[in-house]
């Protein structure tokens, strides 16, 4: 049975407030965050309106616990700001006794701050940086839902609790069969959402408007087939999606306005279909640039460059978070 709300908007936006960036290799290396020029750029960002802070916390073993990133997100918070948690799991260890330790110490650490917890990152994807790599990551997503859910509700928190995943263009579905395969009704009782990592246009470019596949239809086709993988998995295609990760970079390629364009347009077209699909949260990435000086997407997916000079999207992005984010109370 899931936990009831009070109250909840109907969309509500949120963002990534550091630099790094995960790549095919590792992180990007830059600046480190400046605090105080996030917290302001995040009230500019926010106005009135309610808003989400994404951070990531990984695990290694029993004995190795990264730095959260941001580092203390909690600074970032506030009673209309609330943190979505990635719990990431970065272990070869096949016991996971640990790992569940690390959720409940996780959730007794942020609980009163949190808005939703998110276990695992992007556990479909085989690359260094992201969760996939690892070979117990389904079994430790499956289990970590279960076990945070239980933590949640002896705490007697309203967390959501999920998971999220890249689009899947594989003709197997072998991460959504493993899930499948590892599931019980522990598992679909305690998850409350699914979350989306996709970029339209940026690491598979999307034709131009009006012809088959332009960025409206590309986005519905993205939405459709995640729904479609949610069925695999055995998971109610009408679960809540949480956009988790989307952005559009910048580079000597790809100008500040095609930016600032192309973030209006996809966050529009996203909004006009949340009904449709079920989508309640939008979270951007990211708040700024790793490294500016670096001519490569991965360094420039912020709205603000390294030093927090504003790019045009940070104020497109400012003005779609007045003009969209609207509350409902549900009973």
């Amino acid at each position: 049975m899931k936990d009831p709300e009070q109250s909840s908007p109907n969309f509500i936006f949120g963002i990534y407030p550091g630099g790094m960036t995960g790549t095919e290799t590792g992180l990007t290396t830059g600046l480190p965050d400046d605090p105080i020029k996030i917290t302001v750029a995040l009230k500019n960002l926010q106005g009135t309106n309610p808003f989400i802070v994404r951070a990531y916390l990984g695990y290694v073993s029993s004995e190795s616990v990264g730095h959260s990133n941001p580092v203390d997100p909690i600074q970032y918070l506030s009673d209309n700001r609330r943190l979505d948690l990635v719990l990431c799991f970065r272990s070869e260890n096949e016991d996971l006794t640990g790992w569940k330790e690390f959720i409940r110490t996780a959730i007794q650490k942020y609980g009163p701050f949190l808005d939703s917890l998110q276990i695992t990152e992007e556990a479909n994807v085989d690359l260094p940086a992201l969760d996939g790599h690892y070979k117990h990551s389904r079994r430790a997503l499956v289990q970590g839902v279960i076990e945070a859910k239980k933590e949640i509700r002896k705490c007697g928190l309203a967390v959501k609790v999920g998971f999220n995943a890249t689009p899947d263009f594989s003709p197997s579905k072998t991460f959504w069969s493993e899930i499948a395969s590892h599931a019980n009704e522990q598992f679909y009782d305690a998850l409350d959402y699914v979350g989306l990592d996709f970029f339209p246009d940026v690491f598979r470019p999307i034709a131009a408007d009006g012809d088959a596949m332009d960025l409206s239809a590309s986005i519905k086709y993205i939405l459709h087939l995640f729904r479609d993988d949610l069925a695999t998995a055995g998971i109610d295609k009408n679960l809540p999606l949480h956009i988790t990760e989307n952005g559009w970079p910048t580079s000597s390629q790809r100008t500040e306005r095609q930016q600032a364009l192309m973030l209006r347009r996809i966050i529009h077209e996203i909004h006009r279909v949340k009904d449709e699909f079920n989508i309640t949260h939008y979270e951007l990435f990211a708040l700024r640039d790793a490294d500016s000086a670096i001519d490569d997407i991965f360094y420039q997916f912020g709205i603000m460059k390294d030093d927090y000079s504003p790019k045009e999207a940070f104020h497109v992005y400012k003005s779609l978070i007045a003009e969209l984010t609207r509350h409902t109370v549900t009973h």
